[in-house]
C-alpha cells in the first residue's frame, strides 16, 4: 500500500524549494500528508486494521513534529504550507 512513484515525484515537484530539493521540511510534510490521507481512506474499508492504525498515529506525530519545527524556524513558510495542504481551519 505504498505510494506510487509518480505520486511521490509530483508532490516533490510541487513543494520543492530548489531544483535538487527532495528533503526539505515542506516536501516531507507534504509526503506524510499524502500517506496519511491514503491510510485514512484505507480505514474506511478496513475498520479493524489496528496494526496499520498504529502506523498512522506515528505518521501523524512525525508530521506534527515537523510542523512545529517549521513554525518555530520560519512562520511564513509554515503558514504557506498549511494553506496549501489545507491542514488548519
Amino acid at each position: 500500500m505504498a505510494m506510487m512513484p509518480e505520486t511521490t515525484h509530483a508532490i516533490i515537484e510541487q513543494y520543492k524549494r530548489s531544483e535538487s530539493d527532495t528533503g526539505s521540511t515542506e516536501v516531507q510534510v507534504a509526503l506524510l500528508s499524502e500517506r496519511i490521507k491514503q491510510l485514512t481512506d484505507h480505514f474506511n474499508t478496513h475498520k479493524k486494521d489496528h496494526a496499520s492504525r498504529r502506523g498512522l498515529l506515528k505518521l501523524v506525530g512525525q508530521r506534527r513534529r515537523l510542523l512545529n519545527y517549521l513554525k518555530s524556524s520560519d512562520v511564513e513558510r509554515y503558514r504557506t504550507l498549511i494553506g496549501q495542504l489545507g491542514l488548519r481551519k
